[in-house]
């Protein structure tokens, strides 16, 4: 699948893996009982792709992976691309080819779709709050399994920012690391010790007296949880710019601009694609000549 029409996109391996696990889920080992009883081989359809509600678009390529898969004729032309704004009946795509690619196809295409545009709405949201700041809005692991790499697109394409992928490209110390360790100062001296030059390295603290352990070991980030507002703008006095500083916990639209306005680096939320509400997404047939002369 060419990807040169998406002004975003991900690696088509990974589109074609997880789109193909989902159409195998539906069709199951019968194919699609419904459309193959109703609708002719030959059948052709024509169709729009549009938003029931305001929302950020993401996942075209997805949805049009799951159409390709089934009808490789089938022509899907993008009205809004991924990162776009989408207003309430706004189109979002064109599609046209077989009736029963588009059927069969439709309900892997709006999920991802719908899915991926409800965290890039509400990543766009969190992103709104803050501008004006020095904050980037960043997302967790706190993921669905086996779609992390699509969800965290879905966080760039409204904005926002990647934290870690996973386990394996960085550093982070929580709480129970320390616990675990010994202290902050142990965990970070034996991570020093076992991180090679490109791993970056971010210890979580929960009071300003960890902050003066952590810093003093200069790590490359500091998480800094649960902290009031007032604790959070004498953390960032304290490390003057000798660590990035991560908040963390607490934040919502309600109180993620004040939490900004701390002069922090960055703020982690973990609601952009563990709480994000679906966007109401629909594809609607346009009529045929025969329908419309009925």
């Amino acid at each position: 699948m060419s990807t040169e029409r998406f002004e975003m996109c991900l690696p088509d391996l990974l589109v074609e893996q997880i789109v193909a696990d989902a159409l195998a889920e539906d069709l199951g080992g019968a194919g699609d009982l419904t459309t193959n009883a109703t609708v002719p081989a030959q059948a052709r359809a024509s169709g729009v792709i549009a938003a029931r509600k305001a929302g950020v678009v993401a996942g075209l390529q997805l949805a049009d992976a799951a159409f390709q898969m089934l009808g490789p004729e089938v022509d899907f032309d993008i009205a809004i691309p991924d990162g776009g704004s989408v207003a309430p009946g706004g189109v979002i795509a064109h599609v046209d080819g077989s009736a029963r690619a588009l059927l069969t196809a439709e309900r892997t295409a709006l999920n991802f779709l719908g899915h991926l545009s409800g965290i890039a709405t509400l990543t766009r949201a969190y992103v709104d709050k803050v501008k004006g700041t020095r904050a980037k809005i960043v997302d967790t692991r706190k993921t669905t399994p086996g779609l992390r790499a699509l969800e965290k697109y879905a966080v760039r394409a409204g904005g926002g920012f990647n934290h870690r992928q996973g386990l394996f490209d960085a550093i982070l110390i929580k709480d129970n690391h320390i616990v675990a360790a010994g202290g902050v100062g142990r965990a970070l001296a034996q991570a020093r010790a076992h991180a090679s030059h490109m791993v970056k390295i971010e210890v979580e603290v929960t009071s300003l007296e960890e902050l003066d352990e952590a810093l003093a070991y200069e790590p490359d980030a500091i998480l800094l949880d649960n902290m009031s507002v007032a604790m959070l703008k004498t953390a960032v006095e304290k490390a003057h710019g000798k660590a990035l500083l991560e908040a963390s916990g607490g934040v919502n639209l309600d109180t993620v601009r004040a939490i900004a306005e701390t002069g922090v680096d960055m703020i982690s939320v973990g609601a952009l694609t563990h709480s994000a509400p679906v966007l109401d997404i629909g594809l609607d047939f346009e009529p045929t000549a025969k329908d419309k002369s009925a």
